[in-house]
Protein backbone atom coordinates (compact mmCIF):
# COMPACT_ATOMS: atom_id res chain seq x y z
CA UNK A 1 0.00 0.00 0.00
CA UNK A 2 1.92 3.18 -0.78
CA UNK A 3 2.65 5.51 1.62
CA UNK A 4 0.21 8.61 1.16
CA UNK A 5 -3.09 6.10 2.13
CA UNK A 6 -1.11 4.25 5.44
CA UNK A 7 -0.82 7.88 6.57
CA UNK A 8 -4.31 8.58 6.56
CA UNK A 9 -7.04 8.99 8.80
CA UNK A 10 -10.02 6.78 8.24
CA UNK A 11 -11.39 7.32 11.17
CA UNK A 12 -12.95 10.73 10.27
CA UNK A 13 -14.24 8.91 7.26
CA UNK A 14 -15.98 6.32 8.82
CA UNK A 15 -17.39 9.12 11.10
CA UNK A 16 -18.76 10.90 8.00
CA UNK A 17 -19.92 7.46 6.36
CA UNK A 18 -22.37 6.91 9.27
CA UNK A 19 -23.77 10.12 9.78
CA UNK A 20 -24.43 10.25 5.96
CA UNK A 21 -26.36 6.63 6.74
CA UNK A 22 -27.99 8.34 9.13
CA UNK A 23 -29.40 11.25 7.75
CA UNK A 24 -30.67 9.50 4.55
CA UNK A 25 -32.08 6.86 6.19
CA UNK A 26 -36.03 8.13 7.27
CA UNK A 27 -38.89 6.05 7.31
CA UNK A 28 -37.53 3.34 6.34
CA UNK A 29 -36.83 4.68 3.11
CA UNK A 30 -33.34 5.80 1.69
CA UNK A 31 -33.13 8.88 -0.26
CA UNK A 32 -30.47 10.45 -2.95
CA UNK A 33 -28.37 13.03 -1.76
CA UNK A 34 -30.27 15.61 -3.59
CA UNK A 35 -33.73 14.62 -2.61
CA UNK A 36 -32.25 14.33 1.36
CA UNK A 37 -31.19 18.22 0.79
CA UNK A 38 -34.41 19.50 -0.84
CA UNK A 39 -36.21 17.79 2.42
CA UNK A 40 -33.88 19.70 4.99
CA UNK A 41 -34.71 22.82 3.26
CA UNK A 42 -38.20 22.12 3.76
CA UNK A 43 -37.70 21.38 7.22
CA UNK A 44 -35.50 24.50 8.06
CA UNK A 45 -38.44 26.50 6.56
CA UNK A 46 -41.10 24.97 8.25
CA UNK A 47 -39.01 25.43 11.62
CA UNK A 48 -39.13 29.85 11.03
CA UNK A 49 -41.10 30.87 13.77
CA UNK A 50 -43.61 34.13 12.61
CA UNK A 51 -43.27 35.50 16.23
CA UNK A 52 -39.44 35.53 16.30
CA UNK A 53 -39.04 37.08 13.45
CA UNK A 54 -41.30 39.90 14.20
CA UNK A 55 -39.45 40.56 17.48
CA UNK A 56 -36.34 40.76 15.81
CA UNK A 57 -37.22 42.74 13.02
CA UNK A 58 -38.35 45.32 15.75
CA UNK A 59 -35.34 45.00 17.47
CA UNK A 60 -33.33 45.74 14.08
CA UNK A 61 -35.64 48.68 13.91
CA UNK A 62 -35.65 50.22 17.40
CA UNK A 63 -31.88 50.18 16.77
CA UNK A 64 -31.45 51.87 13.73
CA UNK A 65 -34.03 54.91 14.98
CA UNK A 66 -31.86 55.01 17.94
CA UNK A 67 -28.04 55.49 16.19
CA UNK A 68 -28.79 56.02 12.96
CA UNK A 69 -29.62 60.37 13.45
CA UNK A 70 -26.60 60.39 16.02
CA UNK A 71 -24.92 58.46 13.03
CA UNK A 72 -26.09 60.40 10.21
CA UNK A 73 -25.46 63.96 12.34
CA UNK A 74 -22.39 63.10 13.03
CA UNK A 75 -21.54 62.33 9.35
CA UNK A 76 -23.24 65.45 8.04
CA UNK A 77 -20.74 67.76 10.44
CA UNK A 78 -18.36 66.04 9.36
CA UNK A 79 -18.55 66.12 5.82
CA UNK A 80 -19.85 69.48 5.32
CA UNK A 81 -18.14 71.26 8.27
CA UNK A 82 -15.55 69.68 9.94
CA UNK A 83 -14.46 70.58 12.83
CA UNK A 84 -10.90 70.03 14.57
CA UNK A 85 -11.68 70.68 17.75
CA UNK A 86 -14.84 69.36 19.31
CA UNK A 87 -15.57 72.03 21.81
CA UNK A 88 -15.93 74.92 18.86
CA UNK A 89 -19.30 74.68 17.49
CA UNK A 90 -20.74 75.33 13.90
CA UNK A 91 -24.32 76.80 12.50
CA UNK A 92 -24.60 75.46 9.49
CA UNK A 93 -27.86 77.91 8.82
CA UNK A 94 -25.41 81.08 9.07
CA UNK A 95 -23.10 79.01 6.70
CA UNK A 96 -25.80 78.64 4.61
CA UNK A 97 -26.87 81.73 4.62
CA UNK A 98 -23.75 84.50 5.81
CA UNK A 99 -25.75 87.81 5.09
CA UNK A 100 -28.15 87.27 7.49
CA UNK A 101 -25.59 88.50 10.10
CA UNK A 102 -25.77 91.97 8.04
CA UNK A 103 -29.43 92.12 6.41
CA UNK A 104 -31.69 90.49 9.10
CA UNK A 105 -33.64 92.46 11.16
CA UNK A 106 -35.65 89.78 13.04
CA UNK A 107 -35.63 87.65 15.91
CA UNK A 108 -37.60 84.78 15.68
CA UNK A 109 -36.51 81.26 17.75
CA UNK A 110 -33.40 82.04 18.62
CA UNK A 111 -32.53 82.86 14.65
CA UNK A 112 -31.48 85.77 13.01
CA UNK A 113 -34.39 86.14 9.59
CA UNK A 114 -35.15 88.83 7.06
CA UNK A 115 -39.06 90.40 7.60
CA UNK A 116 -40.43 93.09 5.44
CA UNK A 117 -42.34 95.77 7.18
CA UNK A 118 -45.74 96.53 6.12
CA UNK A 119 -46.29 99.09 2.80
CA UNK A 120 -46.93 102.28 3.95
CA UNK A 121 -50.63 101.85 2.72
CA UNK A 122 -51.19 99.29 5.21
CA UNK A 123 -48.87 100.71 8.06
CA UNK A 124 -50.58 101.21 11.34
CA UNK A 125 -48.22 104.27 11.97
CA UNK A 126 -48.73 107.27 9.29
CA UNK A 127 -45.00 108.38 8.11
CA UNK A 128 -44.24 111.84 10.15
CA UNK A 129 -45.63 114.59 7.46
CA UNK A 130 -42.18 117.01 6.84
CA UNK A 131 -42.38 120.55 5.08
CA UNK A 132 -38.71 121.28 4.46
CA UNK A 133 -35.16 121.43 6.49
CA UNK A 134 -34.30 124.09 8.89
CA UNK A 135 -31.25 125.18 7.68
CA UNK A 136 -30.29 127.50 10.48
CA UNK A 137 -31.10 125.30 13.44
CA UNK A 138 -29.19 122.47 11.92
CA UNK A 139 -25.69 124.29 10.97
CA UNK A 140 -26.10 125.26 14.96
CA UNK A 141 -26.41 121.96 15.74
CA UNK A 142 -23.36 120.62 13.13
CA UNK A 143 -21.48 123.31 14.86
CA UNK A 144 -22.16 121.84 18.20
CA UNK A 145 -20.56 118.62 16.92
CA UNK A 146 -17.45 120.17 15.82
CA UNK A 147 -16.51 121.23 19.44
CA UNK A 148 -17.48 117.53 20.60
CA UNK A 149 -15.51 115.36 18.14
CA UNK A 150 -15.36 112.26 20.22
CA UNK A 151 -19.61 112.09 19.89
CA UNK A 152 -21.54 110.87 17.12
CA UNK A 153 -24.83 112.01 17.24
CA UNK A 154 -27.96 111.03 16.02
CA UNK A 155 -30.82 114.29 16.01
CA UNK A 156 -34.42 114.41 14.54
CA UNK A 157 -36.31 117.58 15.48
CA UNK A 158 -39.80 117.94 13.95
CA UNK A 159 -41.93 121.25 14.29
CA UNK A 160 -45.71 120.73 14.83
CA UNK A 161 -46.69 124.31 13.67
CA UNK A 162 -44.69 124.32 10.55
CA UNK A 163 -43.81 120.47 9.84
CA UNK A 164 -40.31 121.50 9.22
CA UNK A 165 -37.69 119.58 10.11
CA UNK A 166 -33.99 118.71 11.16
CA UNK A 167 -32.19 115.26 10.06
CA UNK A 168 -29.05 114.70 10.78
CA UNK A 169 -28.00 110.83 10.94
CA UNK A 170 -31.23 110.42 12.06
CA UNK A 171 -32.06 107.15 9.69
CA UNK A 172 -28.57 105.69 10.81
CA UNK A 173 -29.00 102.57 13.38
CA UNK A 174 -28.11 103.08 16.97
CA UNK A 175 -28.73 101.43 20.33
CA UNK A 176 -31.14 102.75 21.75
CA UNK A 177 -30.61 101.49 25.17
CA UNK A 178 -33.37 102.24 27.69
CA UNK A 179 -35.64 104.35 24.67
CA UNK A 180 -36.83 100.92 23.28
CA UNK A 181 -39.11 100.87 26.07
CA UNK A 182 -41.84 103.26 24.06
CA UNK A 183 -42.61 100.36 21.71
CA UNK A 184 -43.09 97.98 24.13
CA UNK A 185 -45.14 100.18 26.12
CA UNK A 186 -47.13 100.77 22.83
CA UNK A 187 -47.69 97.46 22.06
CA UNK A 188 -49.05 96.84 25.74
CA UNK A 189 -51.59 99.60 25.47
CA UNK A 190 -52.29 97.84 21.44
CA UNK A 191 -52.84 94.63 23.94
CA UNK A 192 -54.69 96.42 26.38
CA UNK A 193 -57.00 97.64 23.38
CA UNK A 194 -57.56 93.99 22.34
CA UNK A 195 -58.58 92.86 25.11
CA UNK A 196 -55.48 90.49 25.68
CA UNK A 197 -54.42 92.23 29.01
CA UNK A 198 -56.13 94.46 31.79
CA UNK A 199 -54.24 97.28 33.42
CA UNK A 200 -55.71 95.74 36.90
CA UNK A 201 -54.35 92.30 36.26
CA UNK A 202 -51.75 91.19 38.31
CA UNK A 203 -48.73 89.89 37.81
CA UNK A 204 -45.85 87.95 40.00
CA UNK A 205 -42.08 89.12 40.47
CA UNK A 206 -40.61 85.34 40.53
CA UNK A 207 -36.62 85.25 39.67
CA UNK A 208 -36.55 84.53 36.14
CA UNK A 209 -37.92 88.09 35.92
CA UNK A 210 -35.83 89.92 38.40
CA UNK A 211 -33.29 91.94 36.62
CA UNK A 212 -30.26 94.17 37.12
CA UNK A 213 -29.51 97.60 35.98
CA UNK A 214 -32.11 100.68 36.46
CA UNK A 215 -35.26 100.10 38.37
CA UNK A 216 -36.28 99.10 41.92
CA UNK A 217 -38.52 95.88 41.50
CA UNK A 218 -34.91 93.76 41.55
CA UNK A 219 -34.87 93.80 45.59
CA UNK A 220 -38.02 93.75 45.89
CA UNK A 221 -39.36 89.84 47.63
CA UNK A 222 -40.09 87.37 45.77
CA UNK A 223 -43.48 86.37 44.03
CA UNK A 224 -44.41 89.84 44.85
CA UNK A 225 -47.80 90.91 42.76
CA UNK A 226 -47.64 93.90 40.84
CA UNK A 227 -50.12 95.25 38.27
CA UNK A 228 -50.04 96.20 34.60
CA UNK A 229 -50.49 99.81 35.39
CA UNK A 230 -47.91 99.59 38.44
CA UNK A 231 -45.19 98.19 35.92
CA UNK A 232 -46.08 100.20 33.03
CA UNK A 233 -45.39 103.27 35.29
CA UNK A 234 -41.77 101.93 36.52
CA UNK A 235 -40.92 101.16 33.11
CA UNK A 236 -41.33 104.41 31.90
CA UNK A 237 -40.41 106.94 35.06
CA UNK A 238 -38.02 104.78 36.67
CA UNK A 239 -36.73 102.70 33.15
CA UNK A 240 -37.21 99.77 35.55
CA UNK A 241 -35.91 96.60 33.60
CA UNK A 242 -37.80 94.07 35.54
CA UNK A 243 -40.78 95.55 35.21
CA UNK A 244 -39.85 95.54 31.33
CA UNK A 245 -39.52 92.45 31.08
CA UNK A 246 -42.29 91.44 33.13
CA UNK A 247 -44.97 93.27 30.78
CA UNK A 248 -42.85 91.86 27.59
CA UNK A 249 -43.49 88.29 28.39
CA UNK A 250 -47.09 89.19 29.86
CA UNK A 251 -47.76 90.32 25.75
CA UNK A 252 -46.04 87.68 24.25
CA UNK A 253 -41.98 88.55 24.36
CA UNK A 254 -39.77 90.19 22.56
CA UNK A 255 -40.87 88.33 19.13
CA UNK A 256 -44.41 89.38 19.51
CA UNK A 257 -43.13 93.13 19.87
CA UNK A 258 -41.03 92.60 17.05
CA UNK A 259 -43.83 91.92 14.77
CA UNK A 260 -46.40 94.60 16.12
CA UNK A 261 -43.40 97.20 14.84
CA UNK A 262 -43.38 95.21 11.36
CA UNK A 263 -47.13 95.75 11.18
CA UNK A 264 -46.76 99.34 12.51
CA UNK A 265 -44.76 99.95 9.20
CA UNK A 266 -40.91 100.60 10.99
CA UNK A 267 -38.09 98.86 9.51
CA UNK A 268 -35.14 99.08 11.67
CA UNK A 269 -36.63 98.85 15.33
CA UNK A 270 -36.09 95.97 16.86
CA UNK A 271 -35.53 93.97 20.30
CA UNK A 272 -32.78 91.14 20.64
CA UNK A 273 -31.64 91.20 23.84
CA UNK A 274 -34.25 90.78 27.41
CA UNK A 275 -33.27 93.93 29.53
CA UNK A 276 -30.62 95.26 30.64
CA UNK A 277 -29.31 95.32 27.13
CA UNK A 278 -25.58 96.34 28.01
CA UNK A 279 -24.47 94.97 24.29
CA UNK A 280 -26.19 97.39 22.34
CA UNK A 281 -28.34 95.08 20.41
CA UNK A 282 -31.70 96.53 20.72
CA UNK A 283 -31.89 99.27 18.17
CA UNK A 284 -33.41 101.88 16.43
CA UNK A 285 -32.99 105.21 14.59
CA UNK A 286 -34.02 108.43 15.67
CA UNK A 287 -36.42 109.21 13.03
CA UNK A 288 -38.70 106.12 13.61
CA UNK A 289 -38.42 106.56 17.62
CA UNK A 290 -39.79 110.59 16.56
CA UNK A 291 -42.49 108.65 14.35
CA UNK A 292 -43.85 106.42 16.99
CA UNK A 293 -44.65 109.78 19.68
CA UNK A 294 -45.70 111.48 16.34
CA UNK A 295 -48.39 108.33 16.16
CA UNK A 296 -48.96 108.52 19.84
CA UNK A 297 -49.83 112.49 19.88
CA UNK A 298 -51.69 112.66 16.22
CA UNK A 299 -52.71 109.36 14.78
CA UNK A 300 -56.32 109.02 16.12
CA UNK A 301 -56.59 105.81 14.60
CA UNK A 302 -53.13 104.10 16.30
CA UNK A 303 -54.19 104.71 19.88
CA UNK A 304 -57.72 105.32 21.87
CA UNK A 305 -57.02 108.50 24.04
CA UNK A 306 -57.71 106.37 26.97
CA UNK A 307 -54.49 104.83 26.13
CA UNK A 308 -52.95 108.18 24.77
CA UNK A 309 -53.72 109.62 28.50
CA UNK A 310 -52.26 106.97 30.33
CA UNK A 311 -49.15 106.87 27.83
CA UNK A 312 -48.42 110.99 28.51
CA UNK A 313 -49.18 110.32 32.48
CA UNK A 314 -46.15 107.86 32.56
CA UNK A 315 -43.71 109.90 30.04
CA UNK A 316 -44.18 113.18 31.77
CA UNK A 317 -43.12 111.90 35.35
CA UNK A 318 -40.12 110.71 33.82
CA UNK A 319 -37.27 110.90 37.17
CA UNK A 320 -34.00 111.42 34.92
CA UNK A 321 -34.60 115.34 33.81
CA UNK A 322 -30.60 115.41 33.23
CA UNK A 323 -30.57 115.70 29.39
CA UNK A 324 -33.06 117.12 27.07
CA UNK A 325 -34.95 118.37 29.68
CA UNK A 326 -32.11 120.01 31.19
CA UNK A 327 -32.04 122.47 28.44
CA UNK A 328 -35.43 123.46 28.01
CA UNK A 329 -36.88 126.90 29.46
CA UNK A 330 -38.52 126.96 32.73
CA UNK A 331 -42.22 125.63 32.93
CA UNK A 332 -42.06 123.78 29.96
CA UNK A 333 -43.54 119.75 29.53
CA UNK A 334 -41.48 117.17 28.66
CA UNK A 335 -43.28 113.49 27.72
CA UNK A 336 -40.26 111.18 26.90
CA UNK A 337 -37.88 108.62 27.81
CA UNK A 338 -34.04 108.13 28.38
CA UNK A 339 -31.64 105.65 27.86
CA UNK A 340 -28.05 104.66 28.84
CA UNK A 341 -25.89 101.79 28.38
CA UNK A 342 -22.20 103.35 28.71
CA UNK A 343 -21.36 103.69 25.07
CA UNK A 344 -25.28 105.59 24.03
CA UNK A 345 -26.68 107.88 25.35
CA UNK A 346 -30.16 109.35 24.10
CA UNK A 347 -33.22 110.77 25.27
CA UNK A 348 -36.74 111.37 23.20
CA UNK A 349 -39.82 113.13 23.41
CA UNK A 350 -42.27 115.68 23.02
CA UNK A 351 -41.78 119.28 24.03
CA UNK A 352 -44.35 121.78 24.87
CA UNK A 353 -43.50 125.34 25.65
CA UNK A 354 -44.63 128.00 28.01
CA UNK A 355 -45.88 129.58 24.81
CA UNK A 356 -47.59 126.52 23.71
CA UNK A 357 -44.98 125.22 20.68
CA UNK A 358 -44.56 122.07 20.69
CA UNK A 359 -41.63 119.77 18.66
CA UNK A 360 -40.46 116.51 18.82
CA UNK A 361 -37.26 115.97 19.97
CA UNK A 362 -34.96 112.83 19.77
CA UNK A 363 -31.11 113.16 20.72
CA UNK A 364 -28.62 109.82 20.71
CA UNK A 365 -24.98 110.58 21.58
CA UNK A 366 -22.51 107.80 20.74
CA UNK A 367 -19.57 108.31 22.93
CA UNK A 368 -16.71 106.90 24.72
CA UNK A 369 -18.06 104.69 27.48
CA UNK A 370 -19.75 106.96 30.06
CA UNK A 371 -17.93 109.52 28.81
CA UNK A 372 -19.11 112.98 30.39
CA UNK A 373 -19.29 114.46 26.86
CA UNK A 374 -22.22 112.84 25.74
CA UNK A 375 -24.33 114.36 28.18
CA UNK A 376 -22.89 117.97 28.15
CA UNK A 377 -23.77 117.55 23.89
CA UNK A 378 -27.53 116.47 24.67
CA UNK A 379 -28.06 119.73 26.92
CA UNK A 380 -26.49 122.08 24.87
CA UNK A 381 -28.05 120.99 21.65
CA UNK A 382 -31.29 120.84 23.88
CA UNK A 383 -31.01 124.59 25.00
CA UNK A 384 -30.05 125.19 20.73
CA UNK A 385 -33.46 123.37 20.03
CA UNK A 386 -35.20 125.27 22.56
CA UNK A 387 -33.90 128.66 21.73
CA UNK A 388 -34.68 128.29 18.06
CA UNK A 389 -38.54 126.99 18.65
CA UNK A 390 -39.42 129.63 20.94
CA UNK A 391 -38.10 132.53 19.32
Amino acid sequence: MPKLAKDYDYSNYASYASNMVSDVRTSGKIYSYSQMRKRKMKAQKRKKNPLRFLLSSLIVLGLLMIFMPYSFSTMKQSVFAPIPYKNISQNLYQVAFPVTNYLSNNWYLGERKFSYPLDSKDAQMDSITEGVNMPSLQGELLGLMEEYPMVKPAIYVWDYETQNYVDINASKIYPVASIIKIPVLIDLFKSIENGEVALDDTIPLTEYYRSEGSGNLQYMAGNTPFTVDKLAQVMITESDNSATNMLMSQIGGMNTVNQSVRDWGLKNTEIHTWLPDMGGTNHSTAKEIAQMLYNIDLNEKFLTDASRNKIYDYMSHVHNDRLIQAGLGKGSVFYHKTGDIGKVLGDAGIVVTPTGKRYIVVILAHRPHNAPQGKDFIVKASEIIYKYMVR
